[in-house]
């Protein structure tokens, strides 16, 4: 299964040069790759025979893409991924549509693993076929004590079977990240299922919110691109702590980046 080349358990977009179009246009150019990454992924899904290795392999299409249009990566912590093929809870923050492209790629290779996600990612059109070949816990965003049934049940059963799950508990993508909007869903699911929590931090603010469509917004490569993963925490200890702790780790690293 293929994934981007680690080195010391990071990876960091090498120097390269994108070409004059890629610098003057890097939204059209990446887009007009995108949708065909995207199509030929949502064909595969169709037929039945979207596999784990083909949804990394797309993943990392999309980040050479943005690559390719002038974007730069920074991902760091590889190490608590790599480390374990346990199923686990990833929690992080949530800024924008490229991290639910990328994170396959970064996770995949090392674990079974899949979203909860909002009903309108499993209906959106083309995109739709890939996301629901994953199996992903669906919410609705309108009931939170459904989703919150949804999620632990679904989830559970998910992460019996051996398959990770990966929970933004903000309720909308941000790049403003506000610890009041940052619930305990994640914990509570790591905690139901005994399974251990990794922290994720990411700033994803080059791929910005589009104002009709938000998932189709401007690229904007000279804001760096940075995903990290934080060391395994275990969830049958103190919720409370726990919460703080992933408030902590990801408040610490957006202060570096921005």
């Amino acid at each position: 299964m293929i994934t981007v080349p680690l080195e010391n358990n990071a990876y960091h977009t090498s120097d390269h040069a994108t070409g004059w179009l890629a610098e003057q246009l890097p939204t059209a150019c990446f887009y007009g790759r995108a949708f065909s990454i995207v199509f030929k992924a949502a064909m595969m899904a169709r037929q039945q025979i979207y596999t784990d290795g083909d949804w990394a392999t797309s993943s990392l299409n999309i980040l050479r893409a943005l690559e390719k249009s002038g974007a730069r990566f920074h991902i760091d912590g590889m190490e608590h991924v790599c480390a374990s093929h346990e199923p686990c809870v990833f929690i992080g923050n949530h800024m924008s549509t490229l991290e639910t492209f990328i994170l396959p790629t970064l996770i995949a290779p090392y674990r079974r693993v899949t979203f909860v996600v909002k009903q309108s990612l499993i209906d959106y059109p083309v995109f739709k076929h890939v996301m629901r070949s994953r199996q992903p816990v669906v919410v609705n965003r309108t009931n939170p004590r459904e989703d919150l049934k949804a999620v632990l049940e679904q989830g559970s059963e998910k992460l019996a079977a051996g398959t990770s799950i990966i929970v933004f508990p903000q309720t909308t993508r941000t790049t403003e990240f506000d610890p009041d909007q940052f619930n305990s869903i994640g914990i509570k699911l790591a905690k139901k299922a005994n399974v251990p929590i990794i922290p994720l931090a990411l700033r994803t603010d080059a791929w910005g919110n589009g104002k009709k469509l938000k998932d189709f917004g401007m690229i904007d490569p000279q804001r760096p691109i940075h995903f990290e993963f934080g060391a395994p925490l275990d969830a049958q200890g103190n919720a409370k702590e726990i919460q703080q702790q992933l408030v902590e780790f990801i408040q610490s690293r957006l202060k570096l980046w921005f």
